[in-house]
């Protein structure tokens, strides 16, 4: 079950990653892994903007909408690992966090500029 989900999270990651870059995206990076926990996709958007995207891939549409699996806690993980990404490039730019809703049975993809 749990690696059926891992390939579940994985394909609809590279589709959203596919979308971004149609849509004139940077992906810099998949699956960056660090201390704080992982982040899905770190692209630059078209206006330079560094963006740190969490993607939320669901079968089903179920009773909650993805982008409510992104709690509290996880956001301040985000926040955590994108800080050490930011200090281990040196970089200082405009970023922002975004949420990819990804519903798999209908290949819809539900994009949140600016989450939280």
């Amino acid at each position: 079950m749990a690696d059926e989900r891992r390939r579940l999270g994985d394909r609809g990651e590279a589709a959203v990653a596919r979308a971004m870059a149609r849509r004139g995206y940077a992906v810099l990076e998949r699956q960056y892994r660090c201390r704080w926990g992982e982040i899905d996709i770190v692209a630059r958007d078209p206006a330079g903007t560094l963006c740190f995207v969490e993607v939320k891939t669901r079968t089903s549409g179920g009773f909650a909408q993805p982008r409510e699996a992104v709690t509290p806690a996880k956001q301040r993980k985000l926040r955590a690992a994108a800080s050490l990404y930011l200090a281990e490039r040196r970089l200082d730019c405009r970023c922002r966090f975004d949420v990819a809703e990804v519903y798999w049975t209908s290949r819809r993809i539900n994009y949140i500029i600016n989450a939280f």
